[in-house]
């Protein structure tokens, strides 16, 4: 499944100390939790890219999100729906420069270098307009 922005739904579970707990029916084994429903969602988008990381690292599947209609909660729960961008998740997360060698003419580095023009930065640019991102 190739992701840019997915969107799960995530239950709120609310807690005796006022807070949430939050679970996902999509991935069983993710869960987190807030003092108040902004935290409690800032963190959900935290959980859920961690298991979504974790499941594109490991070759799994990232299953597609349950239809939000056939999701059964308690009375007192809240189903919420979660907007998690992959792309800026990892931009965030991964950061680190990275080197590269490359070649080009001479003639059009000694053109590039009389301008001033920063390789890295035309690079970085063609990269992203290349992948559309």
């Amino acid at each position: 499944m190739s992701m840019e922005k997915v969107f799960y739904p995530a239950v709120f579970h609310r807690t005796e100390e006022g807070g949430f707990w939050v679970s996902f029916p999509d991935f069983p084994e993710c869960f987190t939790q807030g003092e108040n429903m902004a935290q409690a969602y800032e963190m959900t988008k935290e959980a859920l890219g961690l298991v979504l990381v974790d499941y594109e690292k490991e070759g799994q599947d990232i299953p597609v999100a349950s239809e939000f209609d056939k999701i059964e909660i308690k009375e007192s729960d809240r189903l919420v729906i979660v907007e998690f961008d992959m792309l800026e998740y990892k931009r965030k997360m991964n950061a680190k420069a990275v080197k590269k060698t490359l070649t080009i003419p001479s003639w059009l580095n000694e053109e590039a270098m009389k301008k001033g023009i920063n390789f890295s930065q035309v690079l970085q640019e063609a990269l992203m307009q290349k992948l559309c991102i």
